[in-house]
Order: structure tokens, then sequence, then C-alpha cells
């Protein structure tokens, strides 16, 4: 399973392949490595990655200490975006988010714009990649939160669609 993360503010993907994990920060090579884990107690881990041996808890609010270490942590699992993509398709206003964080490019519409299904509404830059966000669905945009060279957090709202 493929995770988009954030650890200290800093972009990285991670590549769970059941004992075998990649992770490659943004501006970064990537690296793979053999890892196991097992559960210490509640919200508490063992982590044994080529070796060496790390005591992971979960502190709640998004921090995880790992061998005493404190990190801000944002996790997305790309299988949450599907239930979004399906409550595109019911009716009233729909906000289209950033994913990720990152850095807005381009905005393709504007204010009172029809736009198409699948049409190209923002284009924003995360871990060196510009992905554009597309409309969920039929509608007319009924408000732009975004402007070129912002720097948008995960789940900023960027437009709005009717």
């Amino acid at each position: 399973m493929k995770y988009e993360i954030v650890i200290d503010g800093k972009a990285a993907s991670l590549l769970d392949g059941g004992g075998r994990l990649e992770y490659q920060a943004e501006a970064g090579a990537a690296m793979e490595r053999n890892y196991s884990v097992a559960p210490c107690g509640e919200a508490r881990w063992s982590v044994l990655i080529e070796g060496r041996s790390y005591a992971v808890t979960l502190l709640g609010a998004g921090e995880v200490s790992v061998n005493g270490r404190v990190f801000q942590v944002e996790v997305f699992d790309p299988r949450s975006l599907r239930g979004r993509r399906a409550a595109a398709e019911g009716s009233g206003p729909q906000t289209v988010a950033a994913l990720m964080p990152g850095r807005v490019i381009r905005v393709l519409v504007e204010s009172g714009q029809d736009v198409e299904a699948g049409q190209g509404l923002v284009v924003v830059e995360a871990m060196k990649m510009q992905n554009e966000i597309k409309s969920p669905r039929k509608g007319r945009v009924v408000e732009v939160r975004s402007a070129a060279g912002a720097t948008v957090s995960a789940g900023d709202i960027l437009v709005v669609i009717e």
C-alpha cells in the first residue's frame, strides 16, 4: 500500500510491501528496507528495520515518538479518496481540497465558469511533482479560494463547485 506522508512538515511517500518498505523524501533518493513490527502495548510497537530496533509510541494528535524523539506526522491513505469521489456525485456545493501540502502553480478556472467532470481546476506542486486537481463533477465554479504562488496544506479548500 502506498501512503503520502508529512513528517515535521517534510513531504515523502511510503510504500509498504508487506515486510519490505520503500521511503522517498521529497528531495531525496528512495530507500528500500526490510522490516517487521510487533505490538508492545496500547499505542506502542517495536519496529525492526534492517536489524535496528525502534520503540514507536503513538502520542495522539499526529505526534509519534520514535526512540524518545517526537515527530509531527500526517498520513494520507489513497483509499480514503475513493469515498470523497463517491460523495462528489451528490448535489449541492462541492468543495475541492488539496490532497497534500504543496504550492499552487496555476489556477485554471475562475469564479462563474462552467466546468465538466474531470476538467482541470488547479495545478499544485507537491514533492517536486505537478498534480492537476480535477473537477469531481459537472457544474459551475462558485468560488476560487487559491491563487498561483500560494502555499496550501492538506485539506485546504481550493475551489467550490455547485
